[in-house]
């Protein structure tokens, strides 16, 4: 196996410009493919220098339920700040809480996308 890294992960939403809106706005992600597609807009975004993508995937791009998604881990340098942002911004988090591994907390996406910050404890 000769496996480098993830190209994207698929969050699956009902109206992407929404989606976009929240990514771009709320989380800072860049834009790294905005393309109509003969099945639709293929849109993904990133936060700034990732290697990993996020496809904003819109109805017809595939069987997938908006809001699906679960789990999506986010590194961040500082969670508690982000946290604070996040609450300013209008969105519903969970935590702050230290875990042996860091400090985490929980959000969704407008579409119920189950997302966490984590900021990684040094050892």
């Amino acid at each position: 196996m000769n496996i480098t890294h993830a190209s994207f992960v698929t969050l699956p939403v009902s109206d992407q410009d929404r989606a976009l809106r929240f990514y771009a706005d709320v989380l800072g992600f860049e834009v790294t493919a905005d393309l109509d597609l003969p099945q639709g807009r293929w849109l993904q975004v990133a936060p700034k220098g990732a290697q990993t993508v996020f496809t904003l995937a819109g109805p017809g791009m595939g069987g997938f339920e908006p809001g699906s998604a679960r789990g999506i881990m986010l590194v961040t340098t500082d969670v508690d700040a982000d946290c604070a942002r996040l609450t300013e911004a209008g969105i519903a988090v969970t935590g702050p809480e230290g875990r042996p591994w860091g400090r985490m907390a929980s959000f969704a996406d407008p579409d119920g996308n189950g997302l966490m910050l984590l900021t990684e404890a040094h050892h």
